[in-house]
């Protein structure tokens, strides 16, 4: 990793955990190249408008993270109602075939509450922990977690309001995400109870699926409620305390997001449909740092940007892969 990268990465991390992003000090002298060459091309915008009128969308990546997301949460419930015993439990705890599962964000909160290092939840947690490791810790969010799903589908319905001008989108201070899981560890250590766990959308949402519908559901649709109708994904965006969890453990993740400088246009159209927008600063006109950037930490590797951008500058990879997927 080149210093413009190391640089890059360290900038990443803060991002993630609310700093706004800034213009980067130091560019590479193979990206100023083309920055520069596209500040003198007066032929750009007309390339801009052909490679989005010729684009396909194919919504390939959109597609595929809805059915591994509708599987996982539709086989606890079969499991369950089926009383097959493959897969136990829900997506704070469970066991597949035996094997010991534990939600990270959960564990953490319950050994904080207990006060200790439990044994059991450091097994349960390994598996899960290496996976996501691998994977890339939000990709949790947006191919497994349920309510992201919900709120993909409540955002479809707050773009419409705010194309109609009926509802604007209220922004909201991102360090509000560290205060939450600093305010959420706190008051485990201090009550001895996992308050996150009772209000968490994530597992209210599982267990609903599983079990059955609670009034725990109506503080779901509260969140939904608000949504659609003031902030864009403010859940995700800007409270949930897992998403944080697992930014951190997909730092080092060899599954990653690419964007390639040369051939993007900066229309803007991948910021748009991301889910966390600012891990995409880079891909904004005179921002890369270098000819090749893999996206931040705090990307949930949903694919909508794969799948809107024009050019195909933005690319699933897998690190030390040259086959890009």
């Amino acid at each position: 990793m080149n210093s413009f990268l190391k640089r890059r990465f360290f900038d990443q991390i803060a991002v993630m955990f609310g700093r706004e992003s800034r213009k980067p000090t130091a560019i590479a002298p193979q990206a100023q190249t083309i920055h520069l060459y596209k500040r003198g091309n007066r032929d750009l915008i007309a390339e801009k408008l052909h490679a989005r009128a010729h684009a396909l969308h194919t919504h390939k990546w959109r597609n595929r993270r809805w059915a591994t997301l509708l599987f996982v949460n539709l086989f606890f419930t079969v499991s369950f109602w089926l009383d097959i015993q493959i897969l136990e439990g829900a997506l704070t705890a469970s066991r597949f075939i035996g094997f010991h599962l534990i939600d990270l964000n959960s564990a953490l909160q319950v050994m904080l509450a207990h006060k200790h290092i439990i044994v059991n939840l450091v097994i349960g947690t390994g598996t899960v922990l290496v996976l996501w490791l691998l994977l890339g810790g939000r990709t949790f969010c947006s191919w497994v977690c349920p309510y992201h799903l919900l709120a993909e589908w409540a955002e479809s319905i707050h773009l419409w309001l705010v194309k109609k001008k009926l509802v604007t989108d209220q922004a909201i201070d991102r360090r509000l995400r560290t205060g939450s899981w600093l305010v959420f560890a706190t008051l485990a250590v201090a009550t001895g109870y996992t308050v996150f766990e009772s209000i968490s959308p994530t597992g209210i949402v599982s267990r609903a699926l599983i079990y059955g519908p609670g009034l725990a559901l109506l503080w779901v649709l509260a969140l939904l409620v608000f949504e659609v109708f003031f902030s864009r994904r403010a859940w995700c965006r800007y409270a949930c305390p897992i998403g944080l969890t697992y930014g951190v453990v997909g730092i080092f993740s060899p599954v990653r997001i690419k964007y390639t400088l040369e051939g993007c246009f900066h229309e803007g159209d991948c910021r748009k449909v991301c889910l966390v927008p600012h891990v995409l600063d880079t891909v904004i006109k005179g921002r890369a740092v270098d000819t090749q950037i893999p996206i931040g930490p705090d990307c949930t590797r949903c694919g909508l940007c794969v799948d809107t951008c024009p050019t195909g500058s933005l690319k699933f990879e897998v690190k030390g892969l040259s086959k890009l997927l």
